[in-house]
């Protein structure tokens, strides 16, 4: 399985920048039928091919996803779009 393992520096107070990944995380289901739920300070993410979640640290945010065997082959395209979604919301 290929993996996504993104590290991203923001500087929101706490509370804005959960906010920001809950919009991200509605985004990303209505998009691509994605079920996601928060578990302490981390959003868990899947659905068939991906599994993953977003941790929402004090400085910075942690992106981690396991790909299954067809996603493994678009692993470029799919972290450019997140680092390129990243970088527009922090």
């Amino acid at each position: 399985m290929a993996g996504i393992d993104i590290t991203h520096p923001h500087s929101l107070p706490p509370a804005k920048a959960r906010t920001a990944v809950e919009a991200v995380a509605k985004k990303l289901s209505e998009r691509f039928d994605m079920q996601y739920g928060w578990e302490g300070d981390t959003l868990n993410f899947s659905r068939s091919g991906v599994d993953g979640a977003i941790a929402l640290l004090p400085d910075s945010l942690r992106v981690t996803a396991k790909l299954g065997f067809l996603l493994s082959a678009m692993q470029g395209p799919i972290e450019a779009e997140i680092r390129r979604v990243l970088s527009e919301k922090f």
